[in-house]
């Protein structure tokens, strides 16, 4: 004769995260525009709710909390923050149009496809450094790119459709969203033919990124915690922070979570709504806009999956922002 041997429930206990910053666990806000191509095979169009779910794994849901708040801990009061705060790195473009735009939808295509030639001679190449500026705080020196890398950063293009004309560049500064606020940045001014004003390059190169004192996830899937593919901007006000963040064909879209702290922002970017059928393969790319207590500041604005600071990535398709 069988037997069965009843099964026992062993409890579920729950560790408490040592080392835990005073923060608020704050759901994410708003989708604003997801973009991507490509047909969607057996699993139906795309969905653009589910951005507020909880995602309905109560232990998913504690080990993302976890983990931010671990990468919280890491970073707050560490060597690494300092490094970071006083480095230039950018939070916007740092290739910015003529004042006024451009004069027709020809060049803007061009601008977009990074479509260049150049008709004239660029500033030889030296070994000078630079200062970047910010409202408050020591300056930062810096190498000064030659003129000729940054033309090679701008034009990039290789159709053959509408392109610009450079006829030459001189050195000046322009203006730069950073980690730190607006900051003075050398750059160089391109002269444009058709063009009172130039387009401005940014002369030096962000700073390098310090050693985390935390490494990247490991083990989860993308409906529990993944990468962020970049920082797109931050709001005037300082508490809206707009990141990319990728998902699939056949899923409810990208949803991030905010976890604060006195010295640094953490963001959880997690998949949503994962349906089951055949799905092309592409990844696709959202924006999402969060809203944190208070302002950002100087404080230091990371990705909880890779537990580095997320980078500036400018968005696909979009062109520069203007100004000076």
């Amino acid at each position: 004769m069988r037997t069965r041997t009843p099964r026992t429930r062993t409890p579920r206990t729950k560790t408490p995260t040592a080392k835990t910053p005073r923060t608020a666990y704050v759901l994410v806000v708003l989708a604003l525009l997801a973009t991507g191509s490509g047909a969607v095979a057996g699993c139906g169009g795309e969905r653009a709710g589910d951005h507020g779910a909880r995602g309905g794994d109560d232990g998913a849901e504690a080990r993302r909390e976890a983990r931010a708040r671990q990468v919280a801990a890491a970073w707050d009061g560490s060597g690494a923050a300092r490094i970071w705060r006083a480095g230039y790195h950018p939070a916007g473009e740092v290739l910015q149009p003529p004042t006024g735009g451009f004069h027709e939808g020809a060049d803007q295509r061009a601008f977009t496809a990074q479509n260049f030639v150049l008709r004239g001679t660029l500033p030889a190449a030296g070994h000078e450094e630079g200062e970047v500026r910010w409202r408050s705080g020591a300056p930062l020196s810096l190498p000064l790119t030659s003129a000729r890398e940054a033309y090679a950063s701008v034009a990039r293009g290789r159709d053959d459709g509408p392109h610009l004309t450079v006829t030459g560049a001189r050195r000046g500064t322009m203006t730069v969203a950073t980690s730190r606020g607006p900051a003075t940045v050398p750059a160089w001014l391109f002269s444009l033919e058709g063009y009172d004003t130039p387009l401005r390059r940014a002369a030096v190169a962000p700073s390098g990124l310090p050693e985390p004192p935390i490494g990247p996830a490991r083990n989860r899937s993308e409906g529990e915690l993944a990468p962020l593919l970049g920082l797109v901007g931050v709001g005037a006000d300082g508490r809206s922070v707009t990141v990319a963040a990728g998902h699939g064909s056949c899923d409810g879209g990208a949803v991030v979570d905010v976890l604060e702290s006195r010295d640094s922002v953490v963001l959880s970017a997690r998949v949503t709504g994962v349906r089951k059928g055949p799905c092309t393969a592409e990844m696709r790319r959202q924006k999402v806009t969060v809203r944190s207590s208070g302002p950002l500041g100087d404080r230091v604005l990371l990705d909880a999956f890779t537990g580095r600071p997320v980078p500036y990535a400018r968005s696909e398709g979009s062109s520069p922002s203007g100004g000076r």
